[in-house]
């Protein structure tokens, strides 16, 4: 069995050879891993026994830009490196919507249809593309791009008393994901991936009412319009935070595949329980805790335990719950491959 088939008999909800396993990587963990071998393959994941390869386009890719300290990404939002002792990072210091509403009139969306943006996933899909299962992503899909361009505080009180406004600018934004997607399943994605951060460790950001008006019946549109491309294309949709609340609504719209299932928010076990029979979950490893601080020892045993409690019957990728910071030892990231593998 092959990673392709691995992956595909796990959505199926079906019990593959083994849980398909993922991880991501910020650039200083890229750094570390190919300080400390060998390493000559392009996709680092997959030299490290990935089953699955994912590309992105959009303002997911707005996080590492250039130039150095500060920079001005396709959509106008100004972000700014910050430095800790592990290495860096990025935050918005420039929201172009905020302020006057009219902005929004004017303000147009980088083109999704623009050609060359897929020239990577082209390369991916050729070199990986018979063995590995191929993610075309485009997350911060949505509600994380309105309030990229617009301001977090501020985005919080037009959804209250502007409420004309956030569906002319979530109409606008989301046309990116949505044409993203379709050019993603006409280069032969096995998935497409969409994301926004809705909910905290503790709960939603916000009413379900809210959600139910400005974002399910979007992510309705997404998912149909991609099931409508490719009848049999799995949808995956990332939020961190307890996201719990909106499960059953996401099942409902055709939502397949939920990540990350940020363990120290939403307990892993029980989504499986719960939503199993009717939700392929991918995620479920602690970056914020075990990754970091725990021994090589504790990451075997907690991959073990997700294999057995969330693997049963397939619906598990084991992941990572987000990309493996750079407080990580390469010493813990092998004990996590080598227990997964």
């Amino acid at each position: 069995m092959n990673s392709r088939q691995r992956v595909q008999q796990a959505l199926n909800h079906e019990q593959p050879d083994r849980c398909p396993v993922f991880a991501s990587f910020v650039p200083e963990v890229v750094e570390k891993l190919r300080a400390a071998g060998a390493i000559t393959e392009p996709d680092i994941g997959v030299f490290l026994g990935n089953d699955m390869v994912k590309d992105c386009v959009g303002m997911e890719l707005s996080f590492y830009g250039a130039p150095f300290p500060e920079y001005t990404d396709a959509w106008g939002i100004k972000w700014r490196y910050q430095e800790n002792e592990f290495g860096t990072y990025t935050e918005i210091v420039d929201h172009p919507l905020s302020g006057d509403l009219s902005k929004v009139d004017s303000f147009r969306v980088p083109d999704p249809s623009e050609d060359s943006q897929y020239d990577n996933f082209r390369a991916m899909k050729e070199r990986y593309g018979e063995e590995k299962w191929i993610i075309g992503s485009s997350q911060i899909s949505i509600f994380e791009a309105a309030w990229y361009l617009r301001g977090l505080d501020q985005f919080f009180m037009d959804m209250a008393l502007e409420p004309d406004y956030v569906e002319k600018l979530l109409d606008k934004v989301m046309q990116f994901s949505l044409g993203a997607s379709r050019k993603y399943i006409e280069l032969g994605a096995d998935m497409v991936w969409f994301g926004d951060d809705i909910s905290m460790q503790t709960g939603m950001m916000m009413s379900m009412d809210m959600w139910r008006k400005f974002l399910k019946p979007r992510y309705a549109v997404l998912f149909s319009e991609a099931k409508k491309a490719n009848p049999n294309i799995k949808i995956a949709y990332h939020s961190c935070g307890n996201c719990q609340a909106i499960l059953e609504d996401m099942i409902e719209i055709g939502l397949d595949v939920l990540n990350p299932i940020q363990p120290t928010a939403i307990d892993p076990v029980m989504v499986k329980k719960r939503y199993g029979d009717r939700l392929s979950l991918f995620g479920g490893m602690c970056v914020q805790k075990i990754m970091p601080f725990g021994t090589p020892q504790q990451i075997q045993r907690e991959v073990e335990r997700l294999k057995d409690e969330c693997g049963k019957g397939g619906g598990y990728i084991l992941a990572p719950a987000h990309h493996i910071q750079a407080d990580t030892p390469v010493d813990n990231i092998m004990a996590f491959y080598n227990a997964a593998l």
